[in-house]
């Protein structure tokens, strides 16, 4: 019912986030409402042909043959066809297709004339070469990424976004102290995305996890109207369930994610049920009859919607196991052994907890002792 681990690493380390960021967002797509092409369309019209095919194929769900077809589209153009670059780059790495996503980049950025143009085409170039490390396992990769991440910010600084990203790599090449000068500079120049910022402040405070593979940042208003983080809920393990009402294993599953929640109450653990339900009033009804007290809330735009596709859920029920550092442990599809994999993540949690409560106590009464024996 799930692809691999390798689908949802990009939106581990937020890359989706700065793609979505600092790259115009490719949205849904009509056909051509008149024979005129739209500035950066084909002109070309054997590539106006391929490229109405390509929105065709986007129509009907195939997304790697509309990819095809607009690199097609663009090679007919005489590779001069923006727009058939930007969706064919979206499309790319949307769908995993980063190898397809670094040519594109590659192609948009020869043909790039202003600055702004190349820094966002060596931005797009160095995300595609950060998921060949990330992908791949091999350094190579994340110190092309890192030049690529450097050129982009020279040539338009006004990429805030791709510090952070920066960092990412440079931490992947267990380059620490430039790693978090990236992090900090973002921070510093970054005003909005609270979700990314939290993440960037993580980052800075324990570099590690900038290497490790995250959880995406994401936060929401819960059914009783309170406000959740993912980054806020850090020192907790997370148990992030999507369903829908509609669903019947997601229906079925209801008693046994019930049954966690309370096994697990007042431990260092949570439950957070995301609904893809666009019917509001039938989902909170259902919450209420089936007494679902853990966190709820509602991405109402389903699949599509932003935490879904963040995980990269394509099929529910989805669960996801997210240890109490914000690292993505495992993904289950209605799995038994779930409450033993739970049981040991919660444990060592509330250890670390122990600990740092010891060592808390520890130093105050050392600062005391200080204190103490400097007025005598």
């Amino acid at each position: 019912m799930f692809r691999g681990s390798a689908c949802f690493l990009k939106s581990c380390i937020a890359v989706v986030l700065l793609l979505l960021v600092a790259v115009p967002v490719l949205r849904a797509t009509e056909a051509p409402k008149s024979d005129a092409p739209k500035p950066g369309e084909p002109t070309d019209p054997k590539g106006r042909k391929s490229f109405a095919a390509a929105i065709d194929w986007e129509n009907h769900r195939n997304p790697l043959a509309a990819l095809s077809d607009y690199r097609k589209a663009n090679k007919l153009d005489g590779g001069h066809c923006t727009e058939c670059l930007n969706r064919a780059f979206n499309l790319a790495v949307g769908n995993n297709q980063f190898k397809d996503a670094e040519e594109v980049a590659r192609e948009w950025l020869s043909i790039s004339t202003t600055n702004t143009d190349k820094g966002l085409n060596h931005y797009r170039l160095a995300v595609a070469l950060q998921w060949h490390g990330i992908n791949e396992k091999k350094d190579k990769w994340f110190a092309e990424s890192a030049e690529e991440f450097k050129n982009a910010l020279e040539l338009e600084p006004r990429l805030v976004a791709a510090h952070f990203a920066y960092g990412v790599s440079l931490a992947h090449l267990h380059q620490d102290d430039a790693a978090r000068a990236e992090f900090a500079a973002y921070l510093e120049r970054s005003k909005a995305d609270p979700d990314l910022r939290m993440r960037a402040k993580r980052y800075l405070e324990r570099i590690e996890l900038a290497r490790a593979k995250m959880a995406p940042p994401f936060s929401f208003t819960t059914l009783d109207g309170k406000d959740v983080s993912m980054d806020g809920l850090a020192g907790k393990v997370v148990l992030v369930d999507f369903w829908a009402t509609w669903c019947g294993p997601c229906r079925e599953a209801v008693p046994h994610i019930r049954n966690i929640a309370k096994k697990f109450d007042g431990q260092p653990f949570v439950v957070i049920s995301i609904s893809l339900d666009k019917d509001e009033a039938k989902w909170k009804d259902f919450v209420a009859k089936n007494g679902m007290t853990w966190i709820q809330y509602r991405n109402g735009a389903g699949f599509e919607g932003n935490i879904a596709k963040q995980f990269s859920v394509t099929a529910i029920p989805a669960t996801f196991t997210i240890d109490a550092d914000g690292v993505l442990e495992d993904q289950h599809v209605g799995d038994a052994d779930i409450e033993g994999k739970l049981k040991k993540l919660v444990a060592r949690a509330a250890e670390v907890a122990r600990q740092q409560s010891t060592q808390e106590s520890t130093d105050k009464t050392a600062g005391n002792d200080k204190s103490t024996s400097t007025q005598n």
